[in-house]
């Protein structure tokens, strides 16, 4: 995390456990209540930023990832993946285009490791891929008044679900009310300040993840890398995916997946009812699967009023009965939660 940020935030009450999660409670729950009943601004510490920069970048992203950057307009932003040649996900990454350049926002614990990795395909194209963290801010606004927020700071309104709008700072459009500002360091305090002025209260890491597990957006974060193939993730229904495109790493597996029938893992909404919130990469049990691990844990946050929520991989079998369980064969039961899009 950039040190400034860091001490900025600390000044407007936040509290840190580690580099890549903050809080404004005690009890990250609040945070998440907060995010469930009203507006709220989240500096989103759990994400890094890779720029792209040059006039082959566009072409070296489009190489190496799973959606086709060559649709990618000046407006707009996608949902895309670096996968391993065997197709398992390596990244979840949202891109966007910045003037000439591309931004790619990812986990913030595989981030510098995705940039070394990413930066040994350029060889000889004229593209460079830069840490971004030094000199920019990633702050998510949710809530039906996130909008009126981001007016009141003088930025613009993307007008549909991932496009874009920039200005003194570059803003994305998740979905209906969920928006992520690309700001200079040199204007986030400002920014900040004016989002809490509109009446956006200040919120942690735990909220926006519980807003991305309500969304049925996931994050591939260390724990979980290389576990799955993107569609396990659903990548394919939320837009992640190009099956049009050429060549890229993994693409044979994604593919043949996509063209050999019915998938036997999706990604599902849950919750369940324990005091300590479970461990991404847990393994997930189910009845017809018996001793074996029959899914994983992608993603937790706390629910807002007890439990947690979470978004897992599971055996299509296992979820079409209805029963599957934490951690172990006997462990607590988890509940079902409707995703905002069909799984088909």
């Amino acid at each position: 995390m950039n040190a400034t940020w860091q001490s900025l935030l600390a000044d407007q009450g936040a509290l840190f456990t580690d580099g890549a999660s903050v809080k404004f409670h005690d009890d990250a729950r609040q945070d998440v209540v907060r995010a469930a009943e009203g507006t709220v601004v989240v500096p989103l510490v759990h994400l890094g930023a890779i720029r792209a920069t040059g006039e082959d970048a566009g072409a070296l992203l489009h190489n190496l990832f799973s959606n086709d950057v060559k649709k990618l307009g000046p407006n707009e932003a996608q949902l895309t993946s670096f996968n391993s040649p065997k197709g398992r996900m390596l990244a979840s990454i949202l891109l966007w285009r910045e003037g000439a350049d591309y931004l790619l926002t990812l986990s913030a614990d595989v981030h510098l490791a995705m940039l070394k990795k990413l930066s040994m395909y350029i060889l000889r194209s004229k593209a460079r891929l830069m840490d971004d963290s030094a000199d920019s801010v990633l702050i998510g606004l949710a809530g039906p008044q996130a909008g009126a927020a981001l007016e009141a700071a003088g930025l613009h309104i993307p007008g549909a679900e991932r496009a874009t709008a920039g200005g003194v700072a570059t803003v994305v459009r998740l979905d209906g009310a969920r928006f992520i500002v690309s700001a200079p360091l040199s204007e986030a305090a400002t920014l900040w300040e004016k989002f809490v002025a509109a009446g956006a209260l200040p919120a942690g890491t735990s909220a926006w993840q519980w807003l991305d597990i309500t969304a049925g957006l996931p994050g591939v974060t260390l724990p979980v890398q290389e576990e799955f193939v993107a569609q396990m993730l659903n990548f394919d229904l939320i837009g992640g995916v190009s099956f049009n495109k050429g060549c890229y790493p993994g693409q044979e597996i994604v593919a043949r997946t996509h063209y050999l029938g019915k998938l036997k893992k999706r990604m599902y909404r849950v919750h369940v009812d324990v005091d300590t919130p479970p461990a991404v990469g847990s393994d997930v049990f189910a009845p017809d699967f018996g001793e074996q691990s029959a899914g994983k844990v992608v993603s937790v946050a706390p629910a807002p009023e007890s439990g947690f929520d979470a978004l897992v991989v599971l055996q299509t079998s296992s979820a079409d009965a209805g029963q599957a369980h934490l951690g172990s064969p006997a462990g607590p039961a988890l509940g079902f939660l409707p995703l905002p899009y069909a799984l088909g």
